[in-house]
């Protein structure tokens, strides 16, 4: 084991006269040198990225009582084009709504765009957006907001303006509550909104098949020169009326006179 060191004054006793200066001279220069290696300083942490959304910002570090931060979507809830056109373009359209998500036993089916329904992935029905259009959800309770594609058809409950995938209700908050108050931005659709399009009037859904056919029986013989066909759907039994060139306008005049006694009629795009 090694012994202590002796002390200065022991040291100034043991040391000769002409050897005490020379010692102090090393002292001296040896607590000059300390000030070229300066302690390193803390760095501040970089402010934390905000992913919830298309428009990624830096938001500062506040303490955990102040306002949360939304959470990022999932890595795959959006494509890298379509995240960039959101980034480098302005809405052309905006509206506002009641959204809720459906999941099975959609899950896995046929969807109105001819397409296997993938509840893990971010898409949405709406009734009359073009198929295919690029929007934007806001939750606007939370903030929360993500990229998606509509690839469906509904949602067929009065007071509802938007179905979201299981995936895209996760990334908007709307999973746990079920429904919540959103903003629909469109960027892009593929057709024009306003003019054109292949359009029908659904009612429904019915429990019961016999009723579904019971309608479409009266609604044959009240607009002959529509389509009225009646389906089995995920939800019921519908009916559809389309009528001649799957006009709008017509579509929209069937709509307004209808009062079905059992089930709502809603206007549908079917493009």
């Amino acid at each position: 084991m090694k012994q202590p060191l002796p002390t200065l004054p022991l040291i100034s006793q043991r040391l000769s006269r002409t050897a005490l200066p020379a010692c102090l001279v090393l002292i001296l220069t040896t607590a000059g040198c300390s000030h070229h290696h300066p302690q390193p300083v803390a760095q501040t942490a970089p402010p934390i990225q905000s992913n919830s959304g298309p428009y990624s910002r830096p938001v500062p570090n506040t303490p955990s009582a102040a306002r949360p931060i939304p959470p990022p979507p999932p890595p795959s809830a959006v494509s890298g084009d379509d995240a960039e056109f959101v980034a480098n373009h302005r809405p052309i359209y905006s509206e506002e709504g009641v959204a809720s998500w459906y999941g099975p036993p959609y899950n896995k089916r046929q969807g109105a765009n001819g397409q296997i329904f993938d509840q893990n992935a971010m898409t949405a029905a709406h009734r009359t957006l073009p198929m295919g259009s690029l929007i934007v959800v806001t939750n606007e309770k939370t903030g929360q907001s993500a990229t998606m594609r509509v690839t469906d058809r509904g949602p067929f409950v009065q007071g509802r303006l938007l179905d979201l995938s299981k995936a895209s209700a996760k990334a908007t908050g709307v999973y746990l509550p079920g429904t919540a108050a959103v903003r629909v931005d469109v960027y892009q659709t593929p057709r024009p909104m306003d003019a054109g399009g292949r359009w029908c009037v659904q009612i429904g859904a019915f429990e019961h098949e016999h009723k579904a056919e019971k309608l479409r029986d009266e609604l044959e013989r009240e607009y002959e020169s529509s389509q009225v066909i009646d389906f089995e759907g995920p939800t019921g039994y519908w009916v559809r009326i389309r009528p001649q060139g799957d006009n709008r306008a017509q579509a929209e005049s069937i709509a307004r006179s209808l009062r079905p006694a059992e089930g709502d009629a809603y206007l549908v795009r079917l493009d």
